[in-house]
């Protein structure tokens, strides 16, 4: 699952920590969803686009290999 994370964080001038913090997460884990290590549960998706205000697929998308 590839993720515009990092993109929306710099536009909102954010840190990893303050995302994370805002959706109760460790930086950690913001760190491996951005680096499609981590693929996010559906709640974890939700608030970051709601943190965002942005609809999920602006934020997240398919790839090829996730259809497999």
């Amino acid at each position: 699952m590839k993720n515009n994370i990092r993109v929306e964080r710099a536009a909102k001038r954010m840190t990893q920590q303050q995302l994370a913090e805002l959706v109760g997460v460790s930086r950690q884990t913001i760190n491996a969803i951005e680096a499609e290590k981590y693929i996010p549960s559906a709640v974890l998706v939700l608030k970051i686009s709601a943190i965002f205000e942005r609809p999920v697929e602006a934020i997240f998308s398919l790839e090829k290999d996730d259809w497999e």
